[in-house]
């Protein structure tokens, strides 16, 4: 269910921040849950008329304010058992079965301590001193053959400064492909499969979108997605 959640909450946000009229999306949002502007404003900690501002267009959503917004969202729905998140689950279906697992770091995270925690080997860009704010973990296959362009925005979140590990990989190719034609690209992509080897094809295609490509020599991909699970903060 966790990274369900993930996967409905950054597709609420995307659906926002990518909307001619954020003002109309949020109010769309809040009426599709079933919710008055007073109990989501309560949730969020607001007053009712800056909700009611915001849906108006009298205020520009930000951030941190649509943050807020979706995690009251999802807590108000939680408390009834997620019917709304079920059934957003549902017609998400493809996106979600290539999701393992997704989270937003507590802290901003160096490029070489996830390296560490993934067991990785650079093939491919440099890892300078950048930082990352998350991590999503997909099921490559998955990913590949159901995935359309515009979903990456939504497993990529509000920033494209996080980590894309595909699992369940051959050789690499196919991962780098789909990441060169996506509208939006990660920090970094780590690849890991039973192979310990990358087509030199997916190594190319990294050099040329200046992306660094990391194979990762973990035996386990569950001990990593804990490992970077313990990193992440909960959504709500």
């Amino acid at each position: 269910m966790r990274y369900m959640v993930e996967v409905v909450a950054r597709r609420i946000a995307g659906d926002v921040v990518l909307s001619d009229n954020p003002s109309a999306a949020l109010r769309k949002w809040r009426e599709l849950f079933g919710f008055s502007q007073s109990e989501v404003a309560k949730a969020m900690g607001v007053a009712p008329s800056v909700l009611s501002d915001y849906e108006k267009g009298k205020r520009t959503p930000g951030l941190k304010f649509l943050r807020r917004f979706v995690e009251a969202l999802i807590r108000l729905d939680e408390a009834r058992g997620f019917p709304t998140l079920k059934k957003l689950v549902g017609s998400l279906s493809m996106v979600s079965g290539a999701v393992i697992d997704m989270g937003e770091f507590s802290e901003p995270m160096r490029l070489d301590e996830v390296l560490r925690i993934v067991r990785g080997v650079p093939v491919s860009g440099i890892l300078e001193d950048r930082m990352v704010y998350g991590y999503t973990v997909l099921d490559s296959v998955e990913a590949i053959t159901t995935l359309s362009g515009n979903d990456f925005w939504y497993i990529m979140g509000l920033t494209t400064e996080r980590v894309m590990i595909f699992t369940r990989v051959s050789m690499g190719r196919s991962p780098m492909v789909a990441v060169r034609v996506a509208p939006v690209k990660p920090a970094m992509v780590v690849i890991h499969g039973p192979r310990r080897s990358v087509d030199p094809l997916a190594v190319i295609l990294a050099e040329r979108e200046s992306l660094p490509l990391v194979l990762s020599l973990a035996d386990d991909i569950e001990e990593v997605v804990r490992e970077l699970r313990e990193r992440a903060v909960a959504l709500y």
